[in-house]
């Protein structure tokens, strides 16, 4: 009996390790303020039908972490951009963070983040000859924050120099100099993810070479899909052009062309690369949004194979970038200490092979079910959609013998865990 209680006490404080999921989305979105250069014609109606296009994307492809170039550098186009196409239909869980214009300009960086999700910590910025590069760092709502356990990420956003000349070249090389001495002055190498409009057309440039490359290897970023060549007007990278959406320009804003550049980037540093501090980049997630390599030299269109036809028009309405796409897995930690009793729960301890729940709930919830061995394994995992009032739940458990814990969560982020005991 003594050894049943000890067993029983580690159960109860054994943090179990609990995979998550957040997408990030990298966009340019050309623009987005009614102080627009000489020749594009940016007014109120431009950017009503930019929201109406940015929505139908935003409502496609649902981004945790959205990090935004050419944003208006007014707080009201910011304003705007949450309240007219992320905060709508229902939806409230988005926000903003600082806004920051040090450099000057009409147009700034921006991120926007899901709250369900994720918490602002801090920031800072980098002040260049063109344009802040921004930086913010991010927490992860794991179940156990309140004891000071969770996921930091921070999330570096440039919008670097145009240009094809060699001195544009020297611009943007002397942006990311700035930049990744800061970081090194900061000296903690950690979970860094680099995106932005870096209007390079090689892998030889050497901006990309000093982000790939830099002397200190625990600061370098790496390029999650490895693309490396003349991305410029070449076929072979056709997949990953992100720019631009049009062959020409209705109302002299748009970059025209076609698909035929890789300007937009997502970069990681090493710890995310290989998942080293709690937080992986899913390699195979990442692309270019609407690109399906059919578009060379031509403009985004309806026709497309792999986003709905509103997706692709709205995609080509929207901006001159595609945005670029990129999941990363999060490993935090959920105690029983931290649970949240949101239904009564009645398991009949010891079990055998069939796992009998006895719940309650005061409303209609969908339900989902995890299984985790004590050292933090998750063996099993399901989901129901339970009514109001009494549902029973019957699930099949051909397991060993042991001590396991069944983690209950719902829509809300409520979680409860309960201990099992197999016969």
């Amino acid at each position: 009996m003594r050894t049943l209680l000890i067993l029983i006490v580690c159960i109860c404080c054994f943090p179990l390790a609990n995979a998550d999921t957040i997408r990030m989305m990298q966009y340019n979105l050309m623009y987005y303020t009614t102080s627009a250069p000489s020749g594009c014609n940016a007014d109120e109606a431009y950017l009503d039908l930019k929201d109406e296009n940015f929505k139908v994307i935003m409502q496609y492809a649902q981004p945790d972490v959205l990090c935004v170039n050419e944003i208006g550098s007014q707080s009201v186009y910011v304003d705007r951009f949450l309240d007219n196409v992320l905060n709508v239909d229902g939806v409230t869980h988005y926000a903003s963070c600082p806004l920051t214009n040090f450099s000057g300009g009409s147009i700034a960086n921006m991120l926007y983040y899901n709250t369900e999700k994720l918490q602002f910590h801090s920031y800072f910025y980098i002040t260049t000859a063109y344009r802040d590069i921004n930086a913010y760092k991010m927490y992860y709502r794991s179940n156990t924050l309140l004891e000071g356990d969770t996921v930091f990420i921070t999330f570096l956003i440039a919008h670097l120099k145009a240009g094809g000349y060699d001195n544009n070249a020297e611009q943007r090389f002397v942006q990311v100099q700035r930049l990744m001495q800061r970081l090194e002055q900061i000296g903690v190498a950690d979970n860094y993810v680099f995106s932005g409009d870096f209007n390079l057309t090689n892998s030889n440039e050497a901006t990309y070479q000093h982000l790939i490359n830099y002397p200190n290897s625990l600061y370098r970023f790496y390029d999650p899909i490895d693309e490396e060549g003349n991305w410029n007007n070449n076929s072979q990278y056709r997949y990953i052009h992100t720019q631009s959406t049009h062959t020409y320009s209705e109302n002299g804003c748009y970059s025209t062309g076609g698909m035929d550049d890789r300007f937009d980037f997502i970069l990681v540093s090493p710890y995310i690369y290989y998942g080293s501090k709690k937080v992986k980049s899913l390699i195979e997630t990442y692309k270019a949004l609407g690109q399906d390599g059919s578009f060379f030299n031509g403009s985004i269109s309806a026709d497309n194979s792999v986003v709905p036809s509103e997706v692709a028009v709205a995609l080509y309405n929207g901006s001159d970038h595609l945005p670029v796409m990129l999941d990363f897995e999060l490993q935090a930690e959920l105690s029983i200490r931290n649970s949240e009793d949101f239904a009564s729960v009645n398991i009949l301890n010891p079990i055998d092979n069939q796992l009998k729940i006895n719940l309650f709930l005061d409303r209609e919830l969908k339900l989902n079910f995890e299984l985790y061995t004590i050292d933090g394994r998750r063996i099993d995992n399901f989901s129901k959609d339970c009514e109001s009032g009494e549902t029973i739940i019957a699930h099949h458990f051909n397991y060993p013998s042991a001590f396991y814990l069944l983690k209950i969560s719902d829509s809300e982020n409520r979680v409860m865990v309960r201990k099992l005991i197999k016969r």
